[in-house]
Formats: structure tokens, sequence, C-alpha cells
């Protein structure tokens, strides 16, 4: 293994350890912020009904990860191999309540969250580094930002309120 490979792992090792939010992109869609808890080496990401949406996640077998450093910028990328974890299996009941108890704001024990999970159908996927990652000076330069999604939420703004009239020269 070549120092830079060695490097990057160890690049990859340190930053899924501190990782609270990770960009994971699905295929060609663009990636989504996604709140994840770090448990032994990958990445554990809970979404479905009630909770964050992952588009594709749920079914897809490898994705793009992004993570970003304490200065909140990109630091690493990396492909993963995600793993869905099914209620009942050994891994379900490791690690849903490990990581419904990192769970913020969320209402009642971190059984009931795991119960509700299960009922629902929510996906709880592990996502492992599976290949050589992008870091340093091989990360892209310009910005990956996008435009916003259309969302049903979104709303138009209205003019604001005035007191008087303004007079205009």
């Amino acid at each position: 293994m070549s120092d830079a490979v060695r490097r990057s792992n160890l690049l990859v090792d340190e930053a899924l350890k501190k990782a609270g939010i990770a960009w994971v992109g699905v295929a060609d869609a663009p990636a989504s912020a996604l709140w994840c808890v770090p448990l032994a080496g990958a990445l554990l990401v809970v979404s479905g009904p009630g909770e964050q949406s992952a588009p594709g996640l749920a079914d897809a077998r490898r994705a793009e990860v992004t993570l970003r450093g304490d200065h909140g910028g990109r630091i690493v990328t990396w492909p993963a191999e995600v793993t869905r974890l099914l209620p009942g299996t050994e891994d379900w009941e490791t690690s849903a309540p490990l990581v419904a108890a990192k769970r913020l704001n969320a209402p009642g024990s971190a059984a009931d969250l795991v119960a509700r999970w299960a009922a629902v159908g929510c996906a709880l996927n592990r996502l492992v580094p599976a290949g050589d990652p992008l870091a340093g000076p091989a990360l892209p330069t310009g910005s990956l930002a996008q435009p916003p999604r259309p969302a049903a939420v979104v709303r138009a703004a209205r003019k604001p309120f005035r007191l008087h009239r303004v007079r205009r020269r």
C-alpha cells in the first residue's frame, strides 16, 4: 500500500470518528446532507417516514460520501458500500438502539423510537468505505453547490408591510 493511499485511509478513519453530518450521493442524484452516527469504521444513516429523506439510499448498493473537517470544509470523499440493516436481525438489534440514543429531539425513549422505525419501515443503512478516497489536491476545486430542490413547503415571500408612504424624488 502506498503512503498516499495509507494517509487517505487514515484521513477517512479520522473523519468517520468525528462525523455528525455526511453528504451522501446515490447514482447520479445530487448529494443530500444526512445526519449520521459513526460506529465501528462505518456510518449509520436512518431515513424514511418521520425521519430524514435520503432518496435512493434505502435500496442502493453503493454511494459516494463526502465528509467535512473541523474548519467546515470538504476534506474527503469516498465510495461506500451500502448495507441495509433489517428489523429482527442481529445487526439491527445491536445498531438501531445506538443510533436511536444519538437521535436529537425524538419523542419517547430510544426503545420506542427503534420500535417505530421497524413498524413504519424506516431504513437503517450502514455505509462502509469501499475504495480509494479523494482527498487534498484530488478533490474538486470548484463549488459543488446545487440550486434548491423544489419542495411543497416553500412559498413565495410577500412584500414587507410599510407603515408610511415612501416618497420618491
